[in-house]
């Protein structure tokens, strides 16, 4: 986690960040959600709402209230489908008329790896899951909508959850929940997987990007240094993982005991499913093995 910044909105005021661009806070914070939701609308008449938040009415009336005389809403875009990002959608979109647009439903993007481990039972962990989202419009990796004065670029970036997209309107990003300036992104499979993660990191990284708008918290202005610093601390807990393998076996429960030693602890669940995370892709890599199978409980070994 990041020291903290002066990053703190009145909950559902609208609050104009840059041309074109009104940001609406929802009031759900948490350990896991920092201030609260944030809710984008995009554009000057049609307008483009990104993550509406989860089922709360005031925030429901507080983006309805920020649409002003002569504007209506026409699109919902979903970055991706936990609890505090989907579940408005429907109640915003019955209220609107306007379609749903997303990569697909709660198990949308999962990985063959994340397929095996939700099938033999892995479930829970994490921010929530809203298993009753299903998107009006399924969008693939690269497909671009195009609005009232705004074209929005998707892009598959799974990672902190196999639905995840990325919408690229000009060289700026809203980035869901993948990259966040106050903290590292959750990865808990097996709706979050690492490998993916690294991946779509990278991906990014090849970007040439202004800003990224994030699903918690401040704008990023250095979007290119944050991508640099999340990939490296990644692979710095990995390193921090295989050293303390290399004192003999232990549990993903037990190492984040060991590695998170200043988490709090209402977030050691969260911890625990971050470090399993990176012993699925070490296994994937071959770089460790679980005992007796690879699992939440499993104990682990360097191979």
């Amino acid at each position: 986690m990041q020291p903290p910044d002066d990053f703190n909105p009145t909950p559902g005021e609208a609050i104009a960040i840059e041309p074109g661009l009104t940001r609406v806070l929802c009031p759900n914070p948490s350990p896991m959600t920092y201030r609260g939701t944030n809710t984008y609308l995009l554009g000057s008449r049609g307008l483009a709402v990104i993550d509406p938040g989860p089922k709360n009415e005031a925030h429901l009336a507080a983006i309805l209230a920020a649409v002003k005389p002569g504007q209506e809403i026409t699109h919902i875009f979903v970055t991706h489908s936990h609890v505090d990002h989907s579940p408005l959608s429907r109640a915003l979109s019955k209220a609107t008329g306007a379609p749903v647009l997303a990569f697909g439903d709660w198990q949308a993007g999962r990985s063959e790896m994340m397929q095996r481990l939700a099938s033999q039972g892995l479930a829970g962990g994490g921010e929530g899951v809203d298993a009753a989202f299903h998107p009006d419009i399924t969008l693939v990796d690269g497909e671009t909508v195009t609005g009232d004065g705004w074209a929005l670029r998707a892009i598959h970036t799974p990672g902190h959850y196999g639905n995840h997209l990325s919408f690229a309107w000009g060289d700026a990003l809203f980035c869901g929940d993948h990259v966040m300036g106050w903290a590292s992104s959750l990865v808990s499979p097996p709706d979050g997987d690492l490998t993916d993660f690294m991946a779509s990191c990278a991906r990014l990284r090849a970007g040439r990007w202004r800003v990224f708008h994030s699903g918690h918290g401040a704008p990023i202005d250095d979007p290119a240094g944050r991508l640099d610093w999340l990939i490296d601390h990644r692979r710095g807990r990995e390193a921090e993982i295989l050293a303390a393998l290399a004192d003999g076996p232990a549990t993903a429960y037990d190492l984040a005991c060991r590695i998170y030693t200043e988490v709090p602890a209402a977030l050691l669940g969260a911890a625990t499913r971050n470090v399993f995370a990176h012993l699925v892709d070490l296994t994937g890599k071959r770089r460790v093995r679980p005992s007796p199978a690879l699992a939440a409980d499993a104990s682990f070994v360097l191979s």
